[in-house]
């Protein structure tokens, strides 16, 4: 059986995701109380309640959608979206569409940060050298030889603090810019964590499930020979694959985690740098401390380069997140499509999950037939034909038989009265225990002692899980997980996302363009006139 074999790889795809992206922990098993009381396999305690309330949680749900592979066609995800010039090819159009493994996607979506890149590389150059000549020459920032009126001096004082305050504003918007983009990502990144934590402790919860139905052996009434075996191959897949998905989402979260950790300390940096750049130099510039401005102006120069650099980055990172969120949506939309999802997420076709469902099937009318075999054959006989081994002072009421939920073509079937459900029957029976002697009969009137109950409820159990969680674990092979949490990203992450990133891009635009035409009058400053005092020279004594 290929169950969950893509499991890994699936969360391997949400993280290429989260990469280019960058919580909802609705679904996240460490709040939800997913440990199983030990209480509760010994079989004190029905844990059908527990396994329905854990089933609300379940975004796959009963309903199974199945690629037909007569059903398949191509289609290009955010066609549109992603129809740039391509560096690698000569600066045609690329027609591919979103592909994460296609460096030609890579290089198309990196040509929309291009201005960014080449605006940096301008100023650096051409600031760069002019700062080098007017240093040279002994020309910039004290022009001695040009005076300005009274009027030249106000429009630029009124300038100087036009471009201050507007890099003084970029710097706030990058600093509340970054910090909404960097919670949305790590909100983002907790939602898909907690996705793989929940299908991780699903796994861990079937395994255990699957180890006691190997055991179940109710008053020597055991499962036929070939299930055990078949048991056994589920739990090797189901464990590989759990631990799979465990250290793949330890490890990409945390390198994700660090490369936007990166990224929020060098936005603040920014933010800050330029900050006190802009403040201390608009001050600078009002005492004309040559110096000290020729400080500050080569600092900024260097600051304003790594700023727009930034922009370009950013841009690129609007333009990846904004195609993803199209193509998954898309994708999710055609489900049967030929994709280049198809290449991340295998997902099984419709004859493996059939099989696997009809495995699962087999094994839970297995169960129900053993536990059924001792109601009938032994709880509810009549006690003149039992042997001494079987016959425990047996008395009342016939307990009611278990119901299967599938007939002997393992079609869906309804209860008929008096028979009780996979969801009850625990509680159900427990009415019908009765009180037994130290040699382990009935004193009281009861139709199973406590250890045949014990019995019963652990096959009650394992039945119970494999009929509700196979379905969810059909979803995790057929992909209908991963639509599920597609779709929870697109809605809910997706337009945070992208409503932040244009906040900060406007900041580092702001910032950078304040501080540029701050620059540019730093250098130019003017030398503001120096009062000279008139020297009076004494005149000839007026004689008295």
């Amino acid at each position: 059986m290929e169950l969950l074999s893509s499991e890994a790889v699936l969360l391997c795809s949400l993280f290429v995701w989260l990469s280019m992206a960058a919580g909802s922990g609705e679904f996240g098993a460490a709040g939800m109380g997913l440990d199983v009381p030990a209480d509760s396999v010994l079989g004190k305690k029905n844990l059908a309640p527990w396994a329905t309330g854990l089933l609300r949680y379940s975004p796959g749900g009963p309903e199974l959608i199945a690629p037909s592979p007569s059903a398949r066609f191509p289609l290009i995800l955010a066609a549109t979206r992603t129809k740039r010039p391509d560096l690698l090819n000569r600066f045609k159009f690329y027609r591919g569409g979103w592909d994460i493994t296609n460096r030609h996607y890579w290089t198309s979506i990196g040509f929309t940060g291009a201005a960014g890149f080449i605006l940096s590389f301008m100023w650096f150059t051409f600031f760069g050298v002019v700062l080098l000549a007017s240093r040279c020459s002994k020309w910039g920032i004290n022009m001695k030889h040009k005076k300005l009126s009274s009027y030249g001096r106000q429009i630029y004082l009124m300038l100087l603090v036009i471009f201050t305050c507007a890099a003084l504003i970029g710097c706030i918007l990058l600093s509340v810019g970054q910090d909404e983009f960097h919670k949305e990502v790590l909100d983002t990144l907790n939602f898909v964590v907690n996705q793989s934590d929940f299908t991780v402790q699903i796994l861990r919860n079937v395994t255990e499930f699957l180890l006691l139905a190997k055991t179940v052996n109710v008053d020597q009434v055991i499962l036929p020979q070939d299930v055990p075996g078949k048991l056994d191959k589920l739990i090797v897949d189901l464990n590989r694959a759990a631990s799979m998905l465990s250290e793949k989402t330890t490890e990409n979260s945390g390198k994700i985690r660090r490369v936007f950790g990166d990224v929020r300390c060098t936005l603040i940096a920014v933010a800050a740098v330029m900050l006190v750049l802009a403040s201390v130099g608009f001050l600078l510039s009002l005492f004309q401390n040559r110096q000290a401005i020729y400080i500050f102006v080569f600092s900024g120069w260097l600051l304003v380069t790594v700023t727009l650099v930034l922009c370009g980055v950013f841009i690129i990172l609007n333009n990846a997140i904004s195609d993803t969120c199209v193509a998954m949506n898309e994708w999710v939309e055609n489900p049967h499509a030929e994709t280049a999802l198809s290449s991340i997420l295998p997902c099984v076709d419709e004859r493996t999950s059939n099989s696997t469902l009809h495995q699962s099937k087999q094994v839970v009318v297995q169960l129900v037939n053993v536990i059924n075999t001792v109601i009938h054959t032994i709880v509810n006989a009549d006690p003149s034909q039992l042997n001494s081994s079987s016959y425990y002072n047996q008395s009342g009421p016939l307990m009611p038989a278990l119901c299967s939920p599938f007939d002997s073509q393992l079609d869906d079937q309804r209860c008929q009265p008096p028979e009780v459900s996979l969801d009850n029957a625990s509680l159900v029976w427990q009415s019908y225990a009765c009180e037994v002697t130290p040699s382990g009969s009935c004193a009281t009137v009861g139709r199973i002692t406590p250890d045949l109950y014990r019995q019963l409820v652990v096959a009650v159990n394992a039945s119970y899980a494999l009929d509700h969680y196979t379905p969810f674990l059909l979803s995790l092979q057929d992909c209908n997980f991963v639509r599920e949490t597609f779709t929870a990203i697109g809605s809910l992450h997706c337009p945070r996302l992208k409503r932040n990133l244009p906040v900060v891009e406007a900041g580092l635009a702001m910032t950078s363009a304040g501080a540029m035409l701050c620059l540019v009058l730093w250098l130019l400053h003017p030398d503001s006139p120096r009062r000279e005092e008139a020297s009076v020279k004494p005149g000839p004594a007026v004689p008295l």
